[in-house]
């Protein structure tokens, strides 16, 4: 029984030594594509209800080799990305568009998940803002047309 007993507390011994080794750092590549937003944040503001919802993220590689984007996932089907289908030089600036539905009263905070080669690869994004009911949309279309007259 001893015997049993002093194998089972050496193994446990090795076991528990052998679960303290440190992880080693990843090395991050200087030459990988690295995204540089204009904003990683669009506010729409206060917008009528079925009003224009298309919103553009302008970026630029500032990394040293291309940056491919494999994939763009809006968090609810509400939010409709597009993004460019061939490689960002380095050096070069490219777009994703988002498309929001209006058509949903309320306030919304969508994000984009950027999927690519990048430093980061997975990059995410925001879209936020308020479509108004139809009542306060009138509103809001009326002070609009006041503004331009003036």
């Amino acid at each position: 029984m001893k015997k049993i007993a002093l194998i089972l507390f050496i193994g446990f011994i090795g076991f528990s030594m052998n679960a303290q080794k440190q992880a080693t750092p990843k090395k991050v590549d200087e030459n990988a594509p690295r995204f540089k937003f204009e904003t990683e944040v669009v506010n729409y503001g206060e917008i009528a209800r079925n009003s224009d919802g298309k919103r553009v993220f302008k970026f630029t590689n500032v990394g040293k080799s291309p940056l491919i984007i494999t994939n763009v996932k809006g968090s609810c089907g509400c939010t409709v990305p597009i993004s460019p289908k061939e490689p960002i030089m380095p050096g070069q600036s490219s777009e994703i568009e988002v498309k929001y539905a209006t058509n949903r009263i309320g306030p919304f905070s969508k994000t984009v998940t950027i999927t690519s080669n990048a430093i980061e690869a997975n990059k995410v994004i925001t879209i936020k803002g308020k479509v108004l009911n139809d009542k306060d949309s009138a509103v809001l279309l009326e002070k609009k047309k006041t503004v331009v007259s003036q």
